[in-house]
């Protein structure tokens, strides 16, 4: 049985976060577990997901799920606007909640270029430097 889809196109931020991880060499979108997940091949940032807190599940329908450099973890963690989530969670990423605060769009293309370049091929990576190269 396949997952109840969890979002709607028209949803806040969403359009904001394609724009942004569509413009990655090599990636593409596809739905996994009933939300918008985006991939160069490997995933590299979600859209939405959930945590588990006090033995609750709370939801975060307008949220991404990203990859962080662990440098950058532990502030991470002590800002208000992340969460650890569930089943990704174990595997390093936090998510990140859109609706938390006023949502500066710089920020949240930082957090998903680091978590492409955690996750794409060298290739990729050298794609995406030669571009950003060509733009300064």
């Amino acid at each position: 049985m396949p997952h109840p889809i969890m979002f709607r196109d028209d949803d806040f931020g969403l359009a904001e976060v394609r724009r942004i991880a569509l413009a990655f060499p090599g990636a593409f979108e596809k739905i996994s577990h009933g939300r918008p997940v985006f991939y160069a091949p490997k995933s590299f940032v979600w859209y939405g997901g959930s945590s588990k807190q006090s033995g609750a599940v709370m939801r975060y329908d307008h949220a991404i799920i990203i990859k962080p450099a662990e440098a950058e973890r532990p502030a991470f963690e002590q800002d208000q606007r992340f969460f650890y989530p569930m089943y990704l969670g174990p595997s390093g990423w936090l998510g990140f909640d859109l609706a938390a605060a006023d949502v500066d769009w710089s920020e949240v293309a930082e957090l998903i270029d680091t978590s492409y370049r955690l996750v794409a091929s060298k290739t990729l990576i050298r794609e995406l430097d030669q571009r950003t190269e060509g733009v300064s």
